[in-house]
């Protein structure tokens, strides 16, 4: 989250416009919907990745 407040509202707009501009309106929201799951998917597994290890400490 830290970066996303170094960009600013502005730096956000610029880079959605871009984006738009170049994907074109049809196929954003797939893009937008494929980096969700992408990213929903990361965090469960470091979450399992961090429960996996905090097990092992606990039964050692």
């Amino acid at each position: 989250m830290d970066m996303l407040s170094s960009i600013g509202i502005p730096g956000l707009i610029l880079i959605l416009t871009i984006a738009l501009v170049i994907f074109g309106p049809k196929k954003l929201p797939e893009i937008g919907k494929a980096a969700g799951e992408t990213l929903k998917e990361f965090k469960n597994s470091a979450r399992d990745l961090t429960s996996d290890s905090s097990e092992e400490k606990t039964n050692k």
